[in-house]
């Protein structure tokens, strides 16, 4: 009984541990669990029976520069982001745009592309169920207004964040982001448009 009171003192220095970083939890799995719909083309769809399109493509780019492998999880939207928020999943990959309600439940990564809701909701066949057009409807914003498409990770993962910013800056320096959103959508959607 006697080290209990030394054991005591020791619980807040040991607290900070008890949190693993984000990125250690991905380091330790050897893999970055992205959570998607598969069912938006271009962005993330499956082609007999494969997933494919833009998001998938990207999620495969940022995993091989964490040099981690890339799993893909499909749910729908009552699961995405809140599967996120509990650490079900490590990212969302989903054409979810940053809006100030989701900013105040995730953090964000760097955008990934630029364009607009129009756009978008054009392109998909249920836009009701896509959480793109759920959150600008939240927001209400205008159909023409730009929005930045980013990725939601759980907030305070400083280095996760940093890593996955990183990443993406890589991708876009040796212009393989341009490349995929020329693949996918036939115009460099990963620059903001200036007005």
């Amino acid at each position: 009984m006697r080290f209990l009171p030394g054991l005591i003192c020791l619980l807040p220095l040991l607290s900070p541990l008890a949190h693993a970083e984000l990125i250690d939890d991905v380091f330790d799995r050897g893999e970055l669990r992205i959570a998607l719909e598969a069912n938006t083309p271009p962005f993330n769809f499956k082609d007999d029976g494969k997933l494919t399109g833009f998001e998938v493509e990207l999620g495969q780019l940022l995993a091989n520069e964490l040099d981690v492998r890339a799993d893909f999880v499909v749910t729908d939207a009552a699961d995405l982001l809140p599967g996120v928020e509990t650490g079900k999943y490590d990212v969302a990959i989903n054409h979810i745009a940053m809006t100030a309600d989701l900013k105040d439940r995730f953090d964000f990564s760097a955008p990934y592309s630029h364009t607009d809701a129009q756009l978008i909701a054009q392109k998909e066949e249920q836009p009701q169920s896509m959480l793109l057009v759920q959150t600008l409807k939240e927001a209400v914003p205008k159909a023409s207004e730009p929005v930045s498409l980013a990725i939601p990770f759980q907030k305070g993962n400083p280095a996760f964040h940093a890593s996955l910013d990183n990443a993406l800056q890589r991708i876009k320096a040796d212009g393989r982001l341009e490349a995929l959103t020329q693949k996918w959508f036939g115009a460099d959607t990963s620059v903001e448009a200036k007005p």
